[in-house]
């Protein structure tokens, strides 16, 4: 893919679909895949991040505005760039909190989504990590609470059913933009909270038009700190995984975002234990089919011998 297309997004009822060419962009990719996903508060500037780990200066749309600017959820796959054979999907997620939107349902099922869909979920914000700063966390958090982990009714099973599927959530990762990582200010000793308070050498109009910059133009200290976090991504980011060990193909992501979608658009509330199930039923119709066509093939080689 050149450039990033989106992936879901609200019809006009107001209800998430998913996009049948960014869907058949997944059905292509038989290899495994890496599923990144950024969420954060609109504009704190996450497009610039997905656009940093996509090797590019500009690809997923940027705003300066204070309206909300990535709608619904776009994708970007790209070669992994550290693992041979491998597919790095970028899911770059409309702004949570945007009152202009008038439905705050829709946050809960962009974020819930990206949790279900994710390897790695990067949570972005801007300025110290504060008390403000922790409870637009909490508000980020208590949006999970539309995904049910599993069907059972029986509180020890789900007790249990919880315990298995933690390890198929996706790591976190909370990024903190516009301040250094260095814990020193002109060669002297400061404290954390001192740190946390120092910005980023870069002129605040620039920071409002990243897109246009070139890398000479941002500070040494900035480039530094995200080409940390993109190494830390391409080295620790797993493949995505399902109950079982399976490991996910794009062809599986595809399906598994169709599945999630429908469930949401039918009123219901997405479940992880359900939608494995589904996907298995049709993996097994797709093998069930790819078998049958093989055997109709080979019916047809056996007649034509015999009237040879």
């Amino acid at each position: 893919m050149t450039a990033p297309v989106c992936l879901i997004e609200n019809d006009e009822n107001g209800k998430l679909c998913v996009r049948n060419d960014a869907k058949e962009i997944l059905d292509g990719i038989k290899e495994p895949v890496v599923v990144v996903s950024v969420v954060g508060l609109y504009r704190t500037g996450k497009s610039y991040l997905m656009n940093r780990l996509a090797g590019q200066q500009s690809g997923f749309a940027l705003g300066n505005t204070v309206e909300s600017k990535t709608k619904g959820i776009w994708m970007w796959c790209v070669p992994h760039p550290t693992k041979e054979g491998h597919t790095l999907v970028l899911l770059d997620t409309e702004g949570l909190g945007d009152v202009k939107k008038g439905d705050s349902r829709n946050d809960g099922w962009i974020f819930s989504l990206a949790v279900l869909l994710s390897s790695t979920l990067v949570y972005n914000s801007r300025g110290t990590i504060d008390n403000n700063a922790v409870e637009n966390l909490h508000y980020v958090t208590e949006l999970t609470e539309q995904i049910k982990i599993s069907s059972t009714e029986a509180a020890d099973e789900e007790e249990e059913e919880n315990s298995n599927f933690v390890q198929f959530f996706p790591s976190f990762i909370w990024v903190v933009r516009d301040f250094t990582l260095y814990l020193e200010i002109n060669g002297n000793r400061v404290t954390e909270d001192e740190y946390l308070e120092f910005a980023l050498d870069l002129k605040k109009e620039d920071m409002t038009r990243l897109e246009s910059l070139q890398e000479q133009d941002l500070a040494q200290a900035f480039l530094e700190v995200t080409g940390h976090f993109c190494d830390h991504i391409f080295v620790n980011s797993a493949v995505k995984t399902l109950k079982g060990g399976h490991r996910v193909t794009g062809k599986l992501l595809g399906n598994l975002v169709q599945i999630y979608v429908d469930t949401i658009s039918s009123g219901e509330v997405p479940c992880l234990d359900n939608a494995v199930v589904v996907l298995a039923s049709l993996e097994n119709q797709a093998a069930f089919q790819e078998a049958l066509k093989a055997y109709q093939s080979g019916m047809e080689e056996v007649g034509h011998a015999h009237c040879d």
